[in-house]
């Protein structure tokens, strides 16, 4: 006959402790945290990435961009804006720009002929500039064939013009060279001599007067140009008197 076997007998005074445990509800809030951490981590993490390849949108409200304009080669600057009578058969064009090399008007040519017309509108009125600004040179031939036949004109020192011409004296032609700056006078190219060349005592000079002289005074009307350019300033270059105009409401165009 077996007997169970007892268990060995505790020390005197010493009690046996149970395994410490949680309790379910404890480590159920410790998962529940770390999924929320864990969700918040992935959230964060997904809005950085979409404001990165993202842009926001542009708010209605927000007021609108101011236009700043930019200037024509040879041309103020304008605000930008269409006039506010502009009727629905008549189409705005801002500003516009004009570049040539060789101009033909009205038979006249003008050479390396730069413009610019502001506020421009095309309508029942034609192609009209509210301002306009050119600039052209007027060959010296053309200036030369208003002149006495056999005249020529040409650039001198100091920004001056030359006209050489002939005089007819006693039967005999005479070779006459003047000299003188060049100005705008009511509108036109003028240019009055300051020397007189002529290689002869000047009794003969002052016999010939007055005649003399308007036979080398150059009296020139830019011709060809829409009605309310005015001619400005105009100097001297190499191929010819370089000349500035402008005009207001001008029409470029029937």
């Amino acid at each position: 006959m077996q007997f169970p076997e007892q268990a060995p007998p505790q020390p005197h005074g010493s009690h046996a402790l149970p395994a410490p445990r949680r309790s379910i509800r404890w480590r159920v809030l410790d998962w529940v945290i770390g999924a929320v951490a864990m969700l918040l981590i992935l959230l964060l993490a997904g809005w950085w990435y979409w404001t990165s390849i993202t842009e926001p949108v542009d708010d209605p409200r927000a007021p609108l961009p101011s236009v700043v304009a930019t200037p024509t080669p040879g041309g103020p600057i304008t605000e930008g804006a269409p006039p506010s009578d502009l009727a629905d058969d008549e189409v705005w064009l801002g500003d516009i720009a004009l570049s040539a090399s060789r101009v033909f008007a009205a038979g006249t040519p003008l050479l390396d002929v730069v413009g610019s017309g502001t506020d421009v509108t095309s309508g029942r009125k034609g192609l009209v500039a509210k301002h306009l600004e050119l600039t052209a040179t007027v060959p010296f031939h053309v200036v030369a064939a208003q002149l006495a036949p056999g005249t020529t004109v040409s650039a001198a020192d100091g920004g001056e013009v030359r006209v050489d011409t002939f005089v007819e004296v006693l039967g005999r032609k005479l070779a006459v060279g003047a000299t003188g700056t060049v100005d705008v006078v009511r509108g036109k190219l003028v240019m009055v001599p300051t020397s007189i060349d002529l290689g002869i005592p000047k009794f003969i000079t002052d016999f010939l007067g007055d005649s003399l002289l308007r036979l080398v005074t150059i009296e020139h009307e830019i011709e060809g140009l829409p009605d309310g350019v005015i001619l400005r300033t105009v100097n001297v270059v190499d191929k010819g008197f370089r000349a500035h105009l402008t005009g207001d409401n001008v029409k470029l165009v029937q």
